[in-house]
């Protein structure tokens, strides 16, 4: 990036790597945010679609709310610990080598996620789950060998669904409904300005905001006592995301405009198989696809000019999910759960930027739930992520370059995640269809 002859442009040829930062490591591949229910991820979210995360499953596959008869609610609470460090390595520019590492880039972050139900009459439910589908949010140190390409980051994100299930007969549940889905992202990077340090680079940012409209879709089948099979259907949401960009001058100056582009979120099918295997014994398998590689290349539109002054070359490929998990009733009060799972990222060397260091993981998890009375259950679940070592470049030849100025760097990261929940039952149960 030289000279400062066309401010606009230069602005979203900065927001073009900030936008990829508010796309960070959301513990679901890519920016997703899979924590949706405690029960579930006790599991590692293993046949969460065919019910295993409670009425919560609602995110997985609407269809659940016919298992659970009468008027039911869960609240969830996550709190993720993310650990990331980018090491620069040789093929670095040299003047920004020195600069070091990133530091440790992970940032807390608590999702909250709930889901009631309520069931009319034998064959009838609503329900309305809320919860934060994509985000979460990193921040390395201020100066590093990679700050042209990523300071902070942050994304958020809250997605209302209600819904309405039809249990049609014993065997066979349907259900399906609208989301209405917020998003907003902030996003900042380095400015290389001549004649300034590295040391001494102001930041460039971008900030913008959208809601958009899906919907949800899924079915369950039992086709005996102790087997349930779900699948379920989140739709793509389209956001028309509208902000500005700030980027400084070489006179320190600061030159804003007014930016507009569009994000389609990915869509995810879930399948999902729980089976009873003792009269205390359940064991599930569940699958997920995310349609990530939908993203591909996003324009950035100068609202004043009316045309594309810049593209964020996301080219994300599809993101993978298996699981494996198991719960034992202990006792009539408290049941114990545990999985792994293995995802395989939408990210890898061709598209991973110092925003994005997003790879390969593994997902172990432990859970349990403690029936404090006939109306009150409550659960916790620890999940531990082991994330691949992986590579970064960017610069001149690759779809992430600023100036031509060159960053090689490995990744070594990892993620703890805790969940709390509490189930509530209200009145009495409405028999279910037999």
């Amino acid at each position: 990036m030289t000279g400062w002859v066309r401010p606009l442009a230069l602005a979203s040829v900065a927001a073009g790597g900030l936008l990829a930062a508010g796309t960070t490591e959301g513990l679901a591949g890519a920016f997703g945010i899979r924590e949706q229910s405690t029960e579930a991820q006790g599991m590692a979210f293993a046949g969460a679609a065919a019910g295993s995360g409670g009425v919560s499953s609602m995110f997985w596959n609407p269809a659940v709310i016919t298992m659970r008869p009468g008027w039911v609610t869960e609240q969830n609470l996550t709190f993720i610990n993310l650990s990331a460090k980018i090491q620069p390595t040789a093929g670095t520019h040299p003047n920004f080598l020195p600069l070091g590492g990133s530091g440790d880039i992970g940032q807390g972050a608590l999702v909250p996620a709930g889901a009631t139900s309520y069931q009319i009459n034998d064959r009838l439910w609503v329900g309305l789950s809320a919860g934060a589908p994509f985000g979460l949010a990193t921040k390395p140190d201020q100066t590093w060998a990679g700050e042209a390409y990523g300071r902070s980051s942050r994304i958020f994100s809250l997605a209302l669904n209600p819904v309405v299930g039809f249990k049609v007969n014993e065997w066979l549940s349907v259900a399906a409904g609208p989301t209405v889905e917020v998003f907003r992202l902030n996003l900042r990077q380095a400015t290389p300005i001549p004649g300034i340090l590295p040391t001494a680079y102001p930041s460039a940012f971008l900030k913008g905001e959208s809601w958009g409209v899906g919907f949800t879709a899924g079915a369950t089948i039992t086709p005996r006592a102790g087997t349930v099979l779900g699948i379920g259907y989140r739709s793509s949401i389209h956001h028309d995301i509208e902000g500005s960009i700030g980027v400084p001058l070489a006179a320190l100056a600061r030159t804003a405009g007014q930016v507009t582009s569009n994000l389609n979120t990915p869509e995810k099918v879930s399948v999902g198989l729980s089976q009873v295997v003792a009269p205390n014994v359940r064991v599930d398998l569940g699958f997920e696809w995310d349609n990530w590689s939908r993203l591909g290349t996003v324009g950035i539109v100068s609202r004043t000019l009316g045309v594309p002054v810049s593209t964020l070359p996301l080219n994300y490929k599809d993101g993978f999910t298996y699981s494996i998990g198991a719960e034992y009733d202990w006792s009539p009060r408290l049941t114990v759960r545990g999985g792994l799972a293995y995802e395989v990222s939408p990210i890898d060397f061709s598209n991973r930027s110092v925003r994005l260091p997003d790879g390969d993981r593994v997902n172990l998890s432990v859970g349990a739930s403690y029936r404090w009375s006939d109306k009150l259950t409550l659960s916790l679940a620890y999940s531990h992520f082991f994330l691949d070592r992986n590579r970064i470049q960017s610069g001149a030849g690759r779809d992430y370059n600023v100036g031509n100025i060159a960053f090689a760097g490995v990744t070594d990261a990892s993620a703890d995640i805790v969940s709390v929940s509490f189930r509530y039952v209200f009145g009495e149960s409405t028999p279910l269809l037999h």
